[in-house]
């Protein structure tokens, strides 16, 4: 702390620069002060007449509800899970902690928080958009490589994501990429999801698989709507870019190699069911791909909404406005633009 003395020292020497011509914020610096600090000094003297730290907000969690926080955060059943998805996955129990923003500044106190990076989204035009207000109405599809022991080799996983619910409706791993593959694949997964002439739109990327003879054929003798990316977009099938990121950065993908197309395959099934059945998908609510598939998330997130209004009716100090929006997402639009149409699976274009 600087002695009265020495601040008068300060002062004295900062105006005598000024006298000679210096700007007093520069001779302030070269003291190690700020100007504010010295303009205070001139106007009130050298006792400071801030008001101190403001009391204790009332709103604030007490100890024991910081604690049961902790704990959840802490927990073999949450300790690898992020708030956004802990707070709903609570609020499914019947139990309200407390928000996304109260656990992440305990994570930052615990220093348990980590920063994950988001991909940066295209500027350029979409191609035409699409909406879907229910299920089996858009699906979006690619093909990833997983490594193989011997090099040089692949793997091929074959995904395809329902856009509405998110949900993987149909997957496969080959040891080659091949159109007839993929054809036989949205095939039988058609016939799985009882699709029906003229009622979907297929969009991939632009690869070889993709714009077959063979692939087109079979879209056509199904009533299926192709669309597709441009070339060298990735952005232009984000959900499917999504999935494959999500695949990648979960904490079970192999480190090594897998050792052939069976271990493949058990893996990939495994990933699936996690996700289907287990993901609460950040990008329809925070419920699971099979839930918005079923048209189970209405239920689940009023109920949500309940947890909140009976949280906020016992503190209702802990809420400026709103509770959290847990309202049901309707319409999912693939590559949506501030004007769009809708393509029709006959090629026809409807407002």
């Amino acid at each position: 702390m600087i002695s009265e003395g020495d601040k008068k020292e300060a002062l004295a020497l900062i105006q005598e620069a000024c006298k000679g011509g210096a700007r007093k914020r520069l001779a302030a610096e070269l003291l190690g002060l700020q100007l504010r600090t010295v303009q205070r000094w001139e106007k009130n003297g050298f006792n400071d007449q801030r008001k101190g730290s403001r009391a204790v907000p009332g709103n604030k969690i007490s100890q024991k509800e910081r604690e049961q926080i902790m704990d959840v955060l802490t927990s073999s059943e949450f300790g690898d899970v992020n708030p956004h998805q802990i707070v709903p996955k609570l609020a499914d129990q019947g139990i309200y902690l407390g928000s996304e923003a109260t656990m992440y500044r305990i994570l930052r106190e615990l220093k348990m928080n980590k920063h994950r990076l988001s991909s940066k989204v295209g500027a350029r035009q979409r191609p035409d958009a699409y909406i879907a207000t229910g299920p089996n109405q858009v699906w979006s599809w690619d093909i990833t490589y997983l490594p193989a022991r011997v090099k040089g080799r692949f793997f091929y996983l074959y995904m395809i994501m329902d856009v509405y619910s998110r949900k993987a409706v149909g997957y496969q791993v080959y040891d080659c990429e091949s159109a007839e593959l993929a054809a036989a694949l949205i095939t039988d997964t058609c016939h799985k999801e009882k699709v029906q002439e003229n009622q979907l739109v297929l969009h991939s990327d632009n690869g070889g698989p993709m714009k077959a003879f063979t692939m087109l054929a079979k879209l056509e003798s199904l009533g299926v709507a192709p669309s597709f990316s441009r070339p060298r977009i990735s952005n232009d099938n984000p959900y499917s870019e999504s999935l494959f990121r999500t695949m990648k950065y979960r904490p079970e993908y192999p480190e090594h190699p897998f050792d052939d197309l069976n271990s493949a395959r058990k893996w990939a099934e495994k990933f699936a069911q996690w996700y289907n059945n287990e993901h609460l998908h950040s990008g329809i609510g925070f419920v699971t791909p099979v839930d918005r598939h079923d048209r189970k998330d209405v239920e689940i997130l009023e109920k949500r909404h309940q947890v909140y209004q009976k949280a906020k009716t016992a503190h209702p100090e802990r809420w400026s406005g709103p509770t959290r929006n847990w309202k049901h997402i309707g319409e999912v639009a693939l590559n949506k633009r501030n004007s769009f149409v809708k393509k029709s699976t006959d090629g026809e274009k409807a407002a």
